[in-house]
Parts: structure tokens; C-alpha cells; sequence
């Protein structure tokens, strides 16, 4: 909660200074991206910000709800031990003692790491019912979740390689 107020203060400076001399654009919103939701870090950024630290196809996938081609991404067949993070935001997303092969050509896990670092959207894009996958602090589209996968949780999270950071163990 104070850091809540600490940015309401700090962006409310921003504007008051900003109005009282000349500014950028880019200063004021290099100043504005933690937000405090329900007592968890969000991380928030202007779409040049995320186009300045993504390359093409990262951006693509996590801030426009893109897919990698099959079999294409770097991960999709990746065997060794370590974690998967989120390319936007470095939160650990899934454990490879959690990835199996699907088949699919997309890395594909049965789990998160943290249950509460990703969230599920219902996504009805291109006539389908699917659920979306996304990062709960940056909001990065990460792929989607169907209920085919293995035990124990019978879920398959197929995820871009895009996405993902992996650092190995």
C-alpha cells in the first residue's frame, strides 16, 4: 500500500512539474512503470518501451497475442534442467520438472512454477474457444492451456518459446 501511494505521489509530481515547465512524453512515462494491484508488482510499459527491450517476434507473440510457428522456437525441444521465465518481465513461470513432450512443436509444461505468477483468459479469437495463458505481472501472452495433457494435473500449457527466458540449473 505505500508503494501505492509513493507512485500516485510520484506520478502526480510528475504531472505537476510537467505542466509548470517543458517535458517529454518519454520522461513521464519512464517514471510510471510499477503499479501496485491487489498487494503483487505489476509491471507496466508504454508499447515503445516493450519494442525497445523485445525483439520483433517477442513483442509480437507477448504484447499482440502472436504465435510462433511450430517447431520454430527455441525451446520447444530444450531437455536440459533449469526455469522458465517471462522474456518481458524475468518471473519465474515454469520448472522443466514440469515440461513434457507433446508433439505439439511448442514447449509444453503441465504446471506452473508459481500457480500465481500466470492467469487464464478465456479466448474466443479466430472462432474458437480457447484459454489463453498470459503473466500475471506483465500481462504477456504466453500461449494457451488444454485440458490433453498428463498426470497429475491432466492440463498441457503450450506455451511460445518466445515468451520464455530460460536459465538453465
Amino acid at each position: 500500500m505505500k508503494l501505492k501511494l509513493k507512485l500516485i505521489i510520484s506520478g502526480l509530481s510528475a504531472l505537476v512539474l510537467g505542466c509548470a515547465s517543458n517535458f517529454s512524453e518519454d520522461s513521464i512515462k519512464s517514471n510510471s512503470t510499477l503499479e501496485m494491484v491487489d498487494d503483487s508488482t505489476k509491471v507496466i510499459k508504454t508499447e515503445q518501451e516493450w519494442k525497445k527491450i523485445l525483439t520483433d517476434i517477442q513483442f509480437d507473440v507477448t504484447r499482440k497475442k502472436g504465435t510462433e510457428r511450430a517447431f520454430s522456437g527455441e525451446y520447444w525441444d530444450t531437455k536440459l534442467r533449469g526455469n522458465y521465465h517471462c522474456v518481458c518481465c524475468d518471473e519465474l513461470l515454469f520448472k522443466s520438472s514440469s515440461k513434457f513432450k507433446s508433439g505439439t512443436g511448442w514447449p509444453s509444461f503441465y504446471e506452473p512454477a508459481i500457480t500465481e505468477n500466470v492467469s487464464e483468459k478465456t479466448d474466443k479469437s479466430y472462432g474458437g474457444n480457447r484459454t489463453e495463458v498470459i503473466c500475471n505481472i506483465c500481462d504477456a501472452h504466453l500461449g494457451h492451456v488444454f485440458d490433453d495433457g498428463p498426470d497429475p494435473t491432466g492440463l498441457r500449457y503450450c506455451i511460445n518459446s518466445a515468451a520464455l527466458n530460460f536459465k538453465e540449473k
